[in-house]
């Protein structure tokens, strides 16, 4: 052992939250016990998208992916008894970002927590929400302003905050390349760095302070060399951008700060026991080099592809990081990779090919006009549809699903519903019910104020009213915010008196521009599912089959429903894809338009029992009834016999990889409704 002071561990936390405030409360208060050292906030999708649970877009979705915060009672009930001022508190939340602050930093004050003391990260990065999560609100313009404005905020009241957690996690997921990862992470921070500088909100002598406190999250895969070059490239980078594009010469304050949550992509619903050494793997990463270290570490349960873990699966992961950290004798070593010719020629590839791809997009504009035009979004279609051909082809081997198939039988899955954890459905309807009362209770308040001064104590009215003016002009939204928080405004009512003024945003889907990823030369699979697709056209005496590709509800995870319509479109099919965020109503009413032949649904949050059975309902009361309906997603075996039973033609999951083989499927259950026999081509 060596004589110098070992290392302080990076923050160990947990990805968490779901159900109701109370219940997430307990769950944090338990994992504090157990020695995680931070806390990971995960929202449900209506707080992140800013919707109230009784919207018609919340509906399956209230407390499935996350905790729901409507208001400041939530606030308050999701961190009772959890001291604010001395915790460290991750918040994974970009749209509604400045609104999960002010409802935060109102419920510390109520602690009475001095405020400039607070520590934690609000992610606020809204690049990568266009790109690859989905939980975007407002344009690019006006959400870049929010951003500033909660940057200008934070760096003058609650210093020790990180306004921003530039994002590239995400990116990964939705089939990024490291040189991508980090490109696009690097052109995001330089568009939220030049937005600040040029508001003029904080004097030039102190934008070092405005920089030391951005942080990055990133995603981890199992490459494992790949993916620790790949972090000191990064860090490189920011170094030399913070130094040359803005003049930092505090090397502190230049310091590449990044915490990390490993891949989840690569997590398997076959053999899913195997997902544990990815995770260790993934964690090593971005642990074993000392000067390329997270600061915050979380990881995600073995169980991730089945559905929503346990806290007993959370639990395990967490093991996972306190034996690294506390056994073994990493923290007692510099780094220990320092002087190796192998990682110092990969790291300055990294950087050559990154820095190359960071001007191209300064040339058009930076990272925000890179994301109106579509450039961004594409790169990455093409990008996640390559790495998926090579799943399919073989090239890329995934211990488990295209190799060493043959398995015992797992008895962590003996009881494949009970190895994860489900929401009650009538959490949902309880949720809802406590919103109608928390309107109907702080009318009361306000009625019994009465003359107050509505500039301590304004209304609700009064203070969304303030919002709306704060938005057209151009001060801070902050302060405004902040008076919403106390006066009881919503989630809801918040987000859409901004959508009065901003307007909303439908972002590119990069599908009409992806590349053909599967060539169909003769004999290949490709070439055998585009012959069932254009004689079953024939057959049906429709010049192409037409297929229509749905997201409903608040699920932005688009990935999957993205590389389906465009191999889909690849194999001869008309695809119809609008995009995320859609109503059952919405997606029938298309369905019924475009006169489509298949109806197929990506679901991946948990709201699937009750928004497929209101889409097949709907077609059904329209008369098209005999259209089959696929679904795609997360869908727990149980979930998926009901499905079935309800109408659904057929259901995919995490397990069948093959993209082709799903078109070919779906081609068959065509040929199926519409009476036609079956094929003799096979995929």
């Amino acid at each position: 052992m060596t004589e110098r002071q070992k290392d302080r561990p990076w923050l160990m936390r947990t990805y968490a939250g779901h159900s109701t405030a109370e219940a997430s409360n307990e769950l944090y208060r338990r994992n504090l016990a157990k020695g995680q050292t931070g806390l990971s906030v995960a929202f449900d999708l209506p707080t992140q998208t800013g919707y109230d649970p009784d919207h018609i877009l919340a509906r399956g979705e209230v407390g499935r992916v996350g905790v729901p915060v409507s208001h400041l009672g939530d606030m308050r009930r999701l961190f009772q008894d959890i001291p604010l001022e001395q915790m460290n508190t991750s918040m994974t939340i970009n749209a509604t970002a400045m609104w999960l602050l002010a409802l935060y930093q109102v419920a510390a004050e109520e602690q009475g927590a001095d405020v400039s003391l607070l520590q934690g990260t609000t992610q606020n990065d809204i690049v990568k929400e266009y790109l690859s999560r989905g939980t975007h609100v407002f344009p690019p313009g006006p959400s870049l302003r929010l951003t500033t404005d909660m940057i200008a905020y934070t760096v003058n009241h609650i210093p020790k905050w990180n306004p921003i957690n530039i994002c590239s996690y995400h990116l990964q997921e939705a089939g990024a390349t490291p040189v991508q990862e980090i490109s696009y992470a690097m052109s995001t921070a330089i568009a939220v760095l030049d937005s600040v500088r040029d508001s003029g909100q904080v004097p030039e002598e102190r934008f070092g302070e405005v920089v030391a406190r951005i942080s990055f999250f990133v995603n981890a895969g199992v490459r494992f060399i790949e993916e620790m070059c790949k972090m000191r490239a990064f860090g490189r980078i920011w170094d030399q951008v913070t130094r040359e594009r803005y003049g930092i010469e505090n090397e502190k304050q230049r310091r590449f700060r990044y915490g990390v949550q490993v891949n989840s992509l690569g997590l398997t619903e076959a053999q899913p026991e195997n997902n544990v050494q990815r995770i260790v793997l993934e964690m090593l990463a971005v642990t074993l080099s000392k000067d390329a270290r997270a600061r915050a570490v979380q990881l995600p349960a073995w169980n991730e592809a089945l559905g929503l873990p346990r806290p007993w699966d959370q639990q395990w992961s967490l093991r996972i990081q306190q034996v690294l950290a506390h056994e073994s004798d990493l923290l007692e070593y510099e780094d220990i990779f320092a002087g190796s010719h192998v990682i110092e020629a990969k790291v300055d590839s990294l950087v050559a090919d990154c820095l190359a791809e960071i001007d191209r997009i300064q040339e058009m504009g930076g990272a925000m006009a890179a994301v109106e035009s579509g450039y961004l979004k594409g790169e990455l279609v093409a990008s996640h549809a390559e790495r998926r051909a090579r799943i399919e082809g073989g090239q890329d081997k995934i211990v488990g699903v295209n190799c060493f198939e043959q398995t015992e039988e797992n008895p962590l899955t003996a009881d494949l519903d009970g190895a994860i954890m489900t929401v009650d459905p009538a959490t949902e309807a309880q949720t809802v019910e406590r919103i109608v009362r928390w309107r109907a209770e702080r009318q009361e308040s306000s009625d019994r104020q009465g003359g107050g001064d509505p500039f301590v104590f304004p209304t609700v009215m009064q203070a969304l009213d303030r919002l709306k003016e704060a938005a057209a002009g151009t001060e801070n939204l902050m302060e405004a915010t902040l008076e919403c928080a106390r006066a009881g405004v919503t989630t809801g009512e918040w987000a859409n008196a901004l959508r009065e003024v901003f307007g909303e945003f439908r972002a590119p889907t990069g599908v009409s521009s992806a590349p053909v990823a599967v060539t169909a030369e003769e004999g290949t699979p490709m070439a055998l599912v585009r012959e069932k697709v254009a004689r079953t056209a024939e057959d049906l005496g429709s010049g192409r089959l037409r297929l229509l590709v749905g997201k409903p509800g608040l699920d932005g995870h688009s990935n999957g429903a993205e590389q389906i319509a465009v191999r889909a479109r690849d194999a001869g099919f008309e695809v119809v894809y609008q995009g995320i965020r859609l109503t059952p109503e919405e997606i029938s009413s298309a369905a019924l338009a475009e006169d489509v032949h298949c109806v197929g649904l990506s679901i991946l949050s948990g709201s699937h029992s009750a928004l497929v059975p209101d889409v097949l309902e709907r077609l059904r009361t329209a008369g098209a009834g005999d259209v089959p309906v696929v679904l795609g997603g997360i869908i727990p075996n149980a979930d998926a016999i009901a499905l079935k039973a309800a109408g659904v033609a057929a259901v995919f999951t995490p397990k069948d990889f093959g993209i082709t083989e799903i078109i070919g499927r779906i081609v068959d259950e065509i040929r199926k409704a519409n009476k036609l026999d079956p094929l003799e081509v096979s995929a």
